[in-house]
Parts: structure tokens; sequence; C-alpha cells
């Protein structure tokens, strides 16, 4: 796919890195996601007279017409990461784009050898919605880099940048500001909250079509001069501001896994999210965060509270995320589990 500036081939790490150009754009996302299949394609079939491939491996719809491809074309199995489906990110299906997306899912599932998915929840969703047989899918969860969120931050210099007084507390959500988020959920939270902690202030970081309508939910709390609401923000300043939080709000009402919580877990930050999909599997309430019900303004105050009014218990809290993080979710126990997927469909 296109990364502007990148050479069309290099090395990294030992890994050899072969891109292909888009050379058709189109503004339905759909056709031109057929458009860069076709280009995809040709890259991989002219790649394909230099080696000898052993697996394919896809992820997601948006790869699945030249990875079926090249699965026939090669005659090598296919693996298939599904990452989340369209009836779940667009709750049901609404548009002929998204039957037609749902129907690239189904095919892709289909002709995949094996299927990999990130959660129990989401191997109960494929199952059931695209009629999988279990025994073709495996779990291994999202993995992350927990080192990377060890850095020295000074904590009051970031909540002073970003208007934060001594004394008051920073709530922070960060996510695509998109309806499966719930976002808006924490908005309406906000009032609920305002009663106990006047002097809160609220960080919303990310980008997405909803904005325009979350900025007008958080104008109507009458708290919108304590509601910021950042865009896009990099690696460092999400870090920064995680270590700088409270607490972090995960209000989600579809999360096939919720990699958000794991970075929240990694800096020390407690995390109060909905009991949804791979959130539940992700959490342990009370023991490694809190959990409230989805879509739910008052449960999700509720979750706040019980972090902010006892800072004893979230500290524990915190330090019992850190503590299954390194166990359950490091790189190296992903990849080893990806290995034997990949030993299962070439054996």
């Amino acid at each position: 796919m296109d990364f502007p500036g990148s050479p069309n081939y290099e090395e990294m790490d030992g890994i050899k890195v072969y891109r292909a150009s888009t050379e058709l754009g189109h503004p339905n996302f759909l056709t031109w996601v057929l458009m860069f299949n076709h280009f995809l394609s040709k890259r991989m079939a002219d790649v394909a007279q230099k080696f000898d491939f052993d697996v394919m491996h896809v992820h997601d719809w948006l790869a699945a017409f030249s990875g079926i491809t090249f699965k026939h074309y090669q005659k090598k199995p296919m693996i298939l990461t599904v990452h989340s489906t369209e009836v779940g990110r667009a709750q049901g299906l609404h548009s002929p784009d998204s039957f037609s997306i749902n129907g690239i899912e189904w095919w892709s599932n289909y002709e995949a050898d094996r299927v990999i998915v990130c959660s129990e929840s989401m191997k109960n969703e494929i199952c059931s919605h695209f009629n999988l047989p279990v025994d073709k899918v495996d779990v291994i969860p999202n993995a992350i880099d927990a080192s990377k969120y060890q850095i020295p931050v000074d904590r009051g210099a970031v909540r002073q940048r970003y208007g934060v007084g001594w004394g008051e507390k920073l709530l922070l959500c960060v996510g695509r500001l998109v309806p499966q988020k719930g976002i808006e959920y924490f908005i309406r939270a906000i009032p609920f909250i305002a009663r106990r902690y006047p002097e809160a202030k609220y960080i919303i970081v990310g980008e997405g079509w909803s904005r325009d309508l979350l900025e007008a939910e958080a104008r109507a709390t009458g708290q919108n001069q304590k509601i910021q609401f950042t865009g896009f923000a990099s690696d460092k300043d999400v870090i920064e501001l995680m270590t700088s939080a409270d607490v972090l709000v995960v209000p989600s009402i579809y999360e096939p896994f919720g990699i958000v919580a794991l970075e929240g877990m990694a800096t020390g930050v407690p995390v109060v999210a909905s009991k949804v999909d791979g959130l539940a599997e992700v959490i342990e309430h009370d023991r490694t965060g809190i959990f409230v019900y989805p879509r739910s303004p008052e449960s999700i105050a509720w979750g706040i509270d019980r972090v902010l009014s006892d800072p004893d218990h979230a500290r524990w809290l915190a330090a019992n995320a850190k503590d299954k993080l390194h166990k359950a979710y490091s790189w190296e126990a992903v990849a080893m589990k990806t290995v034997e997927v990949y030993r299962k469909v070439v054996e």
C-alpha cells in the first residue's frame, strides 16, 4: 500500500519489504480498496517469481481479493486475521457498501485455511455471523511493547500544558471519534461527575467523522469550558497524557480487543472501561480496572468515582494491571502463537 516517500523495496531488520503503489484513486472507499487490490496483486505476482512462499497472511477484508488470488495462483495456504467485522463496527448493515463489505468478509473467512482473532468474543462473533467451524479459528490476543510506555514524564508540566491546575483531576479518553467508541456516553457522564468533582478537567484525544457531533454534545453539558478536544496526538503525547491522567476512560460499545486499555495499563493509569467484547477479557473488574455498563453515563460516572474516591485502591488496580500486562500480552508470546498457526497450515 502507499506510504508517501517510501521506497518500493527495502530491508528492515532482515525483513524484505515490497510495497505496491496505487496508481488510481477514487472518493468511494470500497471502490478504492478494489483498485489497490488490483495493483497489490500485480506486485505480488512479480515478487512470487523470485521466491517460493510457504504461506499467505492477510488482514481483514481490505486485502481479501489479492490474498485469495495469490492463494489460488500459488496453490499455497492463506491465513486471515480478522480485527473486526462490518456488522460490529457499524452496529448493523445499513448501506449497499456495508452489505458488500460484509459479503467480502464472509468470502475471505470461507477461503482462509485458518482464521486468527484477538479475543474469544471475536471468535464467537465470526463463528456465529459467518457460520465458521470453531476449530478453524485461533485466538491470539494483541500485544504491546510495555517498555515503550515506561518513559520519564514530568506530570506537572504535562498537566499544565493542557490547562490542568494543581488539585484538579484529569480524566482522559483516547480513541477514534466514531460511534463504536461510545465517547458520547463519556461526555454525557460529565454532568454527573462534575457534581462530585467540580474541579475535574476532561481531555478527549482522537479524530473521526463524529467530532462535530461530539463537540455539540460537550456544549450541551454546561461544562464545555472544562472539556478539551485535542484532535490527533502523537504516540509520545498520548503516553505523556496517559501517564499524567488520574483516570483513563474507555467507553466503547463495540471493541474486539481494546488496545487503548492495554496502553493505559502499561502507563500505570487506572482504567474504567465498558464491559463489552474483548475488553471484558482484558480487564478483571475491581482488580486490574473498573467495569461499567456500556451506553450508561450514570455507570461511567460511578466507575470514575470508584477510582477517584479511593487513591490507594486506584494505585493497587494500576499495579495489578501492569503485572498482568507483562505476563499475558508480550510480543514474544504473541509471536510464538502465530508461528504455531503457520506450522498448522504448512504441515
